[in-house]
């Protein structure tokens, strides 16, 4: 995981451990004052699940992991989770080497597959002997949005493919695709629907003499074209005329050098080469595939910066 991706996530989890922490601590101090009555427990679990309106389980433990109580939902009591043992579960693993309160790792929950957390609190006594446990489960679909989006950060990256392709490499050669027998005409005719008709994102798939394209009256589809519409330069009468944005990243004039070095990457080897690449415009990103099934995101500019030398080396 990079590490913008892992900020983006721990500053998530701090407000949740803030808004969390108080209201549990509050509820397990209610919970001490009912010790061991299971009545009593789950008449105040059910009205701690007043106190904290994302909760989708609220539960008691005793100090061997096994439920005191049933499970408190906003729907009412599953009893029949009484006597559960829990001590095995990933989300108990601080709370049993000692914290006072502590906030799991995401994790697929059990029964409903989906993503979810559990906050877990030390009941003490009066003496500040260990009485058992608060749980408290979330669903993370249910939480408050607090979260802002997520930026990719805009630098290189470099994923491996599949270790078979890798293999058996330099057992295979290109072959002439009918895209690779049009590619001026083709990239040429790309170049036109990025630069005047609103395609923000494309991505040509030389092997397979396709294109995947995305534009911006319409960002949530993309239009897949085949060799046969790409090779036909009506297919710019199927979008509308559109100014180039000026929020775009990539300035207008180096859209043809990026596509033109999709064409050198594509013949710069019989053995390694240029299987499908992709330009997005708003986030300056170029992403490329080789025959090697490895992979590269990179921006525009140091995309540019490279020549076809430079990629036999780190390709190979």
């Amino acid at each position: 995981m990079n590490p913008s991706l892992q900020q983006a996530i721990h500053r998530q989890r701090h407000i949740l451990e803030g808004w969390l922490g108080s209201s549990l601590s509050i509820l397990a101090e209610g919970c001490r004052d009912a010790w061991p009555d299971r009545g009593g427990l789950e008449a105040r679990l059910v009205h701690g699940m007043e106190e904290l309106p994302y909760c989708k389980y609220l539960y008691v433990l005793d100090t061997d992991c096994r439920q005191l109580t049933g499970n408190v939902t906003r729907a009412g009591l599953l009893a029949e989770h009484h006597g559960r043992d829990r001590r095995d579960r990933p989300y108990l693993v601080e709370a049993l080497a000692g914290a006072d309160f502590s906030l799991s790792e995401a994790y697929i929950s059990r029964n409903a597959r989906r993503p979810s957390l559990t906050a877990v609190r030390r009941i003490l006594g009066e003496s500040g002997e260990l009485l058992g446990y608060l749980g408290a489960d979330f669903d993370l679909r249910e939480l408050p949005a607090t979260q802002a989006l997520y930026q990719q950060p805009e630098q290189w990256m470099q994923m491996k493919g599949d270790p078979a392709i890798r293999a058996g490499l330099f057992h295979q050669e290109r072959v002439n695709s009918p895209l690779d027998e049009r590619m001026d005409e083709v990239l040429a005719l790309v170049h036109e629907l990025i630069t005047v008709h609103g395609v923000f994102h494309a991505k040509v798939h030389f092997s397979s003499s396709r294109a995947t394209l995305w534009v911006v009256d319409d960002p949530y589809r993309y239009r897949l074209h085949g060799i046969a519409d790409l090779g036909d330069p009506n297919l710019c009468l199927a979008y509308p005329r559109q100014p180039y944005p000026a929020q775009a990243s990539v300035p207008a004039e180096k859209v043809k050098e990026v596509l033109n070095c999709f064409k050198d990457l594509r013949f710069m080897d019989e053995t390694l080469y240029l299987r499908s690449g992709s330009l997005n415009i708003f986030n300056g990103m170029v992403g490329l595939t080789f025959s090697c099934d490895g992979s590269h995101y990179m921006p525009w500019d140091e995309f540019l910066d490279k020549n076809v030398g430079f990629w036999v080396g780190a390709s190979g």
